[in-house]
């Protein structure tokens, strides 16, 4: 699994950064900032999952990342005093630290070092970015459902011996958007998967009783 922001920070740095903001609670479908808002507090999710999107041309939804636990949302428009680049919303009930942009600006000045964890943590959903944009040029619907469900399994699953348990808040609809895809694609693509024997569907869960397979099919 992937470190995040949080993991990434001493105990001090973690103490201010929770010193200088103010943690809340939010429901389920609930969005914490639109595309295209003004710049404001930086989002530190501590508990629950949240998907990052943004509106094509043709009014249509897509994702381009989910996070979790430990993640930072908002960097970009407190360091640049830009609009925000996406619109987050909770896929569950969910807890955040809100750190006011000035606040966090002046914090990075006090402690550097929480800048250059920022700056590979950007790097890397940069490199992430072009992964995803090669994977939606060569790879099948299915291979793209694979990656997303290897994606899920490595930061959120939970292992069961040889399978890997995921408890999944993302709709087939907003796993298309994620996939680059329709949803009857996407329905084919888990049937397929099935069939194969690689997971197990349940409603808002998915087994995955093959990961290695899981993982070829996602190369």
């Amino acid at each position: 699994m992937d470190e995040t922001f949080l993991d990434a920070l001493t105990e001090d740095e973690a103490a201010d950064l929770h010193a200088a903001g103010r943690q809340r609670s939010y429901g389920a479908k609930t969005t914490l900032f639109h595309e295209g808002d003004d710049a404001g507090p930086v989002v530190v999710l501590l508990a629950g999952r949240a998907k990052v999107a943004t509106i094509g041309g043709a009014g249509r939804e897509a994702i381009m990342a989910v996070r979790g636990p430990g993640d930072l949302i908002g960097e970009l428009s407190a360091i640049d005093n830009g609009p925000r680049s996406g619109t987050v919303t909770t896929l569950e009930p969910a807890e955040a630290l809100l750190v006011p942009g000035s606040a966090f600006a002046g914090l990075l000045e006090r402690r550097p070092r929480i800048a250059l964890v920022i700056l590979r943590m950007v790097a890397g959903r940069l490199r992430y970015a072009d992964s995803q944009q090669t994977q939606f040029a060569t790879h099948d619907v299915v291979g793209r459902v694979a990656q997303r469900l290897v994606e899920l399994g490595e930061r959120f699953g939970e292992r069961d011996g040889d399978r890997i348990e995921i408890a999944l808040p993302l709709s087939q609809e907003e796993l298309a958007s994620w996939t680059g895809s329709s949803r009857e694609a996407v329905s084919k693509a888990l049937q397929q998967l099935r069939s194969l024997d690689i997971i197990a569907t349940g409603r808002r869960h998915i087994t995955v009783l093959d990961p290695a397979a899981l993982r070829q099919r996602a190369r």
